[in-house]
């Protein structure tokens, strides 16, 4: 906290100057700058020919706001000063004067040195009165604070303030050419923005904002007196500590009955402005991210703070970029969306508190843009207090046998998002949806089939004798979650019921690295550096073979964004907390505008959407989903089109959920980041588990918003190529099964027998029959006679899985 400090002839050389001062008064009044310069020269501490010409008018430090989408409601605010820059209009006039009567009643009379005032405080301090007088000006006064401010070396800052005759020389010669450049209220605009009145407060606007919580414009004879008495020594005047009260009122007295010396209020309006009882919030405006408008927002605004920091437009360097944030005076309308927000906030702590060391994560994106709408979590956003912690032990049995604590119910880290430290979790099979991505992009439309039993063998190498590989083999063997066949599935039904067999084969054949290109064209990171090794490198990403499985850590932010690129037709955005920033000077900033571009096909895109509203209760007229859906009760619940995919890991140590609108895409995550082996599962659909969260955010979400339906895909993209399949009912299996190879399919003999006019054993028919995609399975039925169904029909059971 700099003072100011009235008293500044105290040595010798003072008096000696402010001698000659007195005696060439007559004479500085018609020659101020030779007198000023004949006095510089008998001080001999420095003279006007060393000193920059003109006077650097720096900008003071500013604050910062961070408002929520809506442009008005806060979320935070950023400084090194708590400063914000107002026009002299926008000051109540009774500020105007009560600074005048406290610091210089001859403000509009002098050319910013008033010598005359110079020579009073000689006389007054050569003689025995119990206190001293000094000669600054309010000009001189603005001249050492923005020397002050301009500086850009701390040792500039010590000579500005130093007490000494040459800084008072200096600021004389300043302060005669600012009157020269300035008119009177430009430098007093200037100075009620630069001044400093304690508590954290620079400027007339944050100290009535800190002190009586309102405007400059609005503030009354007692309130406005107050402020200005506070400038001549902030600390001792502060009204908000018990010792600093009784002299604030005081001076603050002692300023209102100056106001009436100097006619700017009557003795009536003073004596009942002094009768008013001194009453002041002196409370710190809130400084960061730890100190949101609202609890649940700091891993927003810890978001926000980290996208500025990775900004190279605010500065070459980290230092640069944050005192930029802090000191630029910006006012940022970020992209977090009230309504979503509250919602996910209240969503992800909903029947799971902030002690649960299982992590409720949940973000959402607005397809289109990529602008981040929440970020929600079930932990407080502060940091833990070393010295009372409030922190759990951690979960992970090494840390703690070692009394290290977890970051639960406290954290300030980026759970949501990665950084420092956090890479993310594994997602399970909310990965499919780039296999698909991948398989249409080849020409593989969603309606080709794959016979899909309880375990499929691949061509991928793993460690033999591994629990991922067939026994006896080295061979990556998955098999489905139910442990049950899946048989001939669709990409629409193997995405709704999310078919292991179905999608590792389908990997198998477009290429496990075009899998994983897609997902990085949508935005997955690859933060983990083993498996940045892996994605990078073309010819390893090949041998991948249970990245369509979901094993490689993701965060939720760009999971969400991820599937917001398909609801957005395949144009990718890259995330963004803002939507508008304005410097001071109200000019708006590019760096605000959403980076988008295209990666994917629309057609494509639309198709892979079709596919994910099976597993979410939602279909198209396209959508062939089958019988069983994962997360059915999504589409109820959102009341809208929706699309999405659950997933799950082994043990189900993580679990993961996606549902999105064409205006919100929503992505949870539920582990425990602080030990990633937990023993405890973590569930989708029960009330603590991560299903609720996400449906109920994008519930909440879209209130009011448009219901607008997903388009669906065109015919060749969803059914592709449709050959006839040859009638074989009542043949031999061996001549069905040759048969149907012949017509371009692949052929599979079913294990249950079902009833038929055809003789037992052989075929009663095939599923699908009539036609199917070429290349595609299909399924020979085997008759167990007796009669029942028309040969060559398809079974109810069949039936059951097609639509």
């Amino acid at each position: 906290m700099r003072k100011r400090d009235h008293n500044v002839f105290t040595n010798a050389a003072s008096l000696l100057i402010c001698g000659l001062l007195a005696g060439v008064v007559v004479a500085a009044a018609a020659f101020p700058a030779v007198a000023m310069s004949g006095l510089a020269a008998k001080a001999g501490a420095e003279t006007f020919g060393n000193l920059p010409k003109e006077l650097t008018a720096a900008r003071p430090p500013q604050i910062s706001y961070l408002l929520a989408s809506d442009g008005k409601t806060p979320l935070a605010t950023m400084y090194d000063e708590n400063r914000r820059d107002v026009k002299l209009a926008d000051i109540s006039p009774l500020m105007q004067k009560a600074i005048i009567s406290a610091e210089d009643h001859d403000f509009y009379k002098h050319n910013g040195v008033d010598l005359q005032g110079v020579a009073r405080a000689f006389v007054n301090n050569q003689s025995a009165a119990n206190s001293r007088q000094g000669a600054s000006t309010l000009t001189m006064q603005y001249v050492r604070l923005n020397i002050a401010y301009s500086a850009t070396h701390p040792q500039d800052v010590v000579a500005a303030t130093e007490d000494t005759s040459a800084r008072k020389i200096r600021e004389m010669n300043y302060a005669l050419q600012v009157e020269k450049d300035l008119t009177k209220n430009e430098i007093l605009e200037r100075y009620l923005n630069i001044a400093a009145f304690g508590n954290g407060a620079y400027g007339v606007y944050a100290a009535s904002q800190v002190y009586f919580g309102k405007p400059p414009k609005n503030l009354k004879i007692e309130e406005a007196a107050m402020l200005a008495g506070m400038v001549k020594a902030p600390t001792d005047y502060n009204p908000a500590t018990a010792s600093g009260k009784p002299l604030a009122l005081d001076r603050r007295n002692y300023v209102i009955q100056n106001m009436v010396i100097t006619g700017a209020i009557t003795q009536q309006e003073a004596d009942a402005a002094k009768a008013t009882k001194l009453v002041v919030k002196g409370k710190r405006a809130p400084n960061g991210c730890v100190a949101t408008n609202k609890k649940g927002w700091g891993f927003f605004c810890d978001y926000f703070y980290r996208w500025w920091m990775s900004q190279e437009e605010f500065g070459s360097t980290t230092y640069d970029r944050e005192r930029r944030l802090k000191s630029g005076g910006y006012t940022v309308t970020t992209t977090l969306d009230v309504q979503a927000q509250d919602g996910a906030d209240k969503a992800v702590r909903k029947s799971l508190g902030v002690n649960s060391k299982a992590a409720r994560m949940v973000a959402v994106v607005e397809p289109g843009s990529g602008r981040v709408r929440a970020l929600a979590v079930n932990r407080n956003f502060k940091l833990d207090d070393p010295d009372k912690p409030k922190n759990k032990i951690s979960s992970d049995p090494k840390k703690a046998a070692k009394k290290i604590r977890g970051s639960y119910p406290n954290t300030v880290n980026p759970l949501l998002t990665g950084g420092d430290g956090i890479t993310g979790y594994q997602a399970g099979s909310v990965f499919k949806i780039y296999t698909i991505v991948a398989a249409l992009e080849k020409g593989i439309p969603l309606g080709y089939t794959f016979n899909s039993p309880q375990q499929f063998k691949s061509e991928y190498i793993v460690e033999a004798g591994s629990p991922a590989a067939c026994p006896g083999t080295n061979n990556y063997c998955p098999t489905n979650s139910d442990l049950k066949p899946g048989g001939p599935q669709t990409m629409w039904s193997a995405f709704a019921r999310s078919t292991n067999t179905y999608f590792v084969p389908l990997q198998q054949r477009v290429g496990a690295d075009n899998v994983i290109d897609v997902a990085k064209r949508l935005g997955i990171e690859f933060r983990v550096s083993s498996e940045a090794n892996w994605a990078n490198n073309k010819e390893a990403a090949k041998d991948w073979g249970a990245f369509t499985l979901g094993v490689s850590s993701v965060t939720p932010l760009d999971l969400a964004n991820s599937y917001a690129t398909l609801a957005a037709d395949g144009k990718y955005c890259e995330p963004i907390p803002v939507q508008e920033i304005k410097d001071p000077d109200g000019k708006k900033l590019d760096i605000a505008d959403p980076r988008c571009k295209k990666v994917i096909s629309t057609e494509v895109a639309r198709a892979a959407v079709d596919a994910a509203r099976c597993p979410v209760g939602d279909n198209s007229s396209t959508s062939r989903c089958g019988g069983s859906r994962t997360a059915a009760n999504v589409r109820g619940i959102v009341d809208a089109p929706v699309a999405g995919k659950s997933g799950t890991t082994d043990s189900e140590k993580t679990s993961s959920l996606v549902a999105m609108t064409k205006q919100y895409a929503v992505a949870g995550i539920m582990a425990d980041p602080d030990w990633p082996q937990t023993n405890q599962q973590m569930g989708h659909g029960n009330p603590q588990g991560i299903n609720p969260p996400v449906y109920e955010t994008l519930r909440d979400a879209m209130k009011g918003k448009k219901r607008i339906n997903f388009t669906a895909p065109g015919e060749k993209i969803s059914v592709g190529d449709q050959r006839s399949i040859p009638t074989v009912a009542c043949q031999s299996l061996e001549s069905a099964k040759s048969r149907i190879q012949g017509a371009g399919f692949e052929a599979v003999v079913s294990d249950v027998r079902v009833p038929s006019t055809c003789p037992p054993g052989t075929a009663a028919g095939t599923s699908p029959d009539g036609r199917t995609i070429k290349g595609g399975v299909v399924t020979i039925q085997i008759s167990a006679g007796g009669g029942g169904g028309p040969s060559g029909g398809q079974s109810p059971a069949a039936n059951r899985g097609n639509n």
